[in-house]
């Protein structure tokens, strides 16, 4: 698994509003059990966001909002399959994540 794959949402009550998340940890920390995610939501247009830590990520053709103030470890063994790679837009996943550290 790589960094920024995206990976269907395993969480069967949640993936109706929050149907992937993104792997944001480095390839380097392969060896531990668990890979830091960001859900992906599918928001209404009409919701109000902050875009410096709810950025646009396109996935496969979807516009989602990364929801970086959720992110959280999953257990690797429950990422199976890819769909898709978004580290042409890691650096709105890295700005989110800073905004969520340093909150600017």
């Amino acid at each position: 698994m790589a960094q920024y794959d995206v990976f269907p949402n395993p969480s069967t009550s949640a993936n109706a509003g929050i149907p992937y998340v993104v792997v944001i940890q480095s390839d380097l920390l392969d060896a531990l059990a668990t890979r830091l995610t960001i859900p992906l939501a599918a928001l209404d247009a009409s919701t109000r966001i902050p875009t410096a830590l709810c950025p646009v990520i396109t996935v496969k053709g979807k516009r989602l909002h990364a929801l970086a103030h959720y992110a959280a470890p999953l257990p690797a063994k429950v990422l199976r399959r890819p769909v898709d790679n978004v580290a042409a837009q890691a650096s709105a996943l890295v700005s989110a994540m800073d905004t969520v550290m340093s909150g600017i």
